[in-house]
């Protein structure tokens, strides 16, 4: 653990570091017990704040090799700080997932200081008003750090719920579902839905909020001519099947148009109404090989009663399956409107906690699958059968047909032997049929009777006798 936060704090160096054209001076570091890790100081070569908080963002780009995802920019009360909170994937550190809180701070026409506070993102949540408490005793920005200053009591400095404006984080707790398969930090009041489970948590707050965390959606591609086919099956035969009940549309389209018609086709499955959808932002994040990724905000109205909705979602599709499938995962939160700004960065938080098990999910997934791959088997068995059962009885149906026309030939023949005065002979020697005129027939079996015999109407030979 020692060399894991040694490794966190020199990063967090190097990223002020690099904020500036020289060395730093005066950057102090805070080393938080519940985990988290806080730089803050004066940054040198920097003389805006929004200069200053453009080489933060900048530098963990450079630096972490991940363009972080940033929230929107707000005012810490009581300062004229500007801060935002913020994400990415730690490349030098496996790719971690982590969660910041970057605010700077004009404390003079040519001198700015910054503060950045951050974390495992499952921890973050919960950690970020411990960590400000710890910040705003050591530091004090702007307008309130001279106030403090000026009356020489840490005591004065602002707290944690203070210092930020109403975009505030919740106290949040953690929340496991029963399975164990995922957990996330929720604040008081908000509930799980019944549909959690299998690593997707779906919860819902006091004020009607909702995240989607981990909901994965599978669709099978209808450009393959293999799900076009699978398709007019489950229009027809298949209408009862769990081949009516999936996700058909094509694969490789616009992200934002992809996350919308999916969303909307699985609300119909549902029997819930289209929701109203205002897609005003796209991004494209990065993902492993083969993936696509890209955070939406906007608006949505879910027809449920609550109105109008800021939406914050994350949406991934993964490469096409062997089958024509693929599978696609949403991250996301709705907030009805006139709570969106006091809530925003308690979404942030929320969505930075999400953790899952995903061996626990495989394995679930697999035993979930077992049933219906061996009922898809046994469907396959059955219909082997079925059709081997009405091949037999064609096969029998068409041999009785075959045995009647045979047995109606060789009647014929021998109709036609009679009228025309002949008879068919075996001969024993050779195995072998022959037609003779009646007189010739009667002499050879009578002198040769070993050898040469009368062949009655049904041993006749196809081919050879009729």
């Amino acid at each position: 653990m020692k060399a894991k936060q040694t490794l966190i704090l020199s990063l967090l160096l190097t990223l002020f570091s690099a904020c500036a054209a020289g060395a730093q001076v005066g950057l102090k570091s805070i080393d938080d017990p519940h985990g988290g890790r806080i730089v803050y100081g004066q940054l040198e070569g920097q003389t805006t704040e929004t200069g200053a908080m453009g080489a933060v963002l900048r530098s963990i780009r450079e630096k972490w090799g991940e363009e972080p995802q940033v929230g929107r920019f707000f005012r810490v009360r009581g300062t004229n700080s500007l801060a935002t909170f913020l994400s990415a994937v730690n490349h030098i550190k496996g790719g971690a997932l982590w969660a910041g809180l970057v605010i700077v701070s004009q404390v003079s026409p040519d001198h700015v200081e910054a503060a950045l506070l951050s974390d495992d993102a499952h921890r973050f949540g919960s950690n970020i008003n411990p960590m400000l408490a710890e910040l705003f005793r050591e530091w004090h920005p702007g307008t309130a750090a001279q106030s403090a200053s000026a009356q020489g009591s840490a005591a004065e400095s602002p707290s944690p719920s203070a210092a930020i404006t109403s975009t505030s984080v919740a106290p949040l707790h953690n929340v496991a579902l029963a399975d164990h398969s995922a957990s996330a930090s929720l604040p008081d009041g908000w509930q799980l839905t019944p549909a959690s489970g299998y690593g997707t948590i779906i919860a819902e707050g006091p004020n009607r909020e909702s995240v989607y965390l981990g909901f994965a959606m599978r669709a099978l591609n209808t450009n393959d001519p293999r799900v076009r086919r699978t398709m007019q099956f489950a229009q027809g035969a298949g209408r009862n099947t769990s081949y009516a009940q999936a996700l058909y549309y094509p694969y490789g389209g616009d992200l934002a148009k992809t996350f919308v018609d999916l969303l909307q086709m699985y609300r119909q499955k549902q029997g819930l109404p289209p929701a109203l959808y205002q897609i005003e932002s796209q991004s494209s994040l990065p993902g492993a090989p083969g993936w696509r990724c890209a955070h939406f905000t906007g608006h949505m109205d879910a027809r449920d009663g609550v109105g109008m909705t800021e939406l914050n979602s994350v949406f991934s599709c993964a490469p096409l399956g062997p089958t024509g499938g693929y599978m696609t995962y949403l991250y996301s939160a709705a907030v009805p409107v006139k709570f969106a700004d006091q809530e925003r960065a308690t979404i942030v938080a929320i969505l930075s906690s999400f953790s899952v098990d995903h061996q626990l999910v495989a394995a679930q997934a697999a035993a979930i699958a077992a049933p219906e791959i061996a009922r898809i088997h046994e469907i396959g068995r059955r219909a082997a059968q079925q059709a081997a059962d009405s091949h037999a009885a064609s096969d029998a149906h068409n041999a009785a047909v075959e045995r009647h026309w045979d047995a109606n030939a060789k009647a014929g023949q021998s109709f036609s032997n009679y009228l025309l005065d002949q008879t068919v002979i075996q001969d024993n020697k050779t195995n072998t049929h022959s037609t003779q005129w009646n007189q010739t027939a009667d002499a050879m079996v009578r002198n040769s009777p070993d050898r040469y015999e009368y062949v009655a109407t049904p041993n006749l030979r196809k081919g050879r006798d009729y």
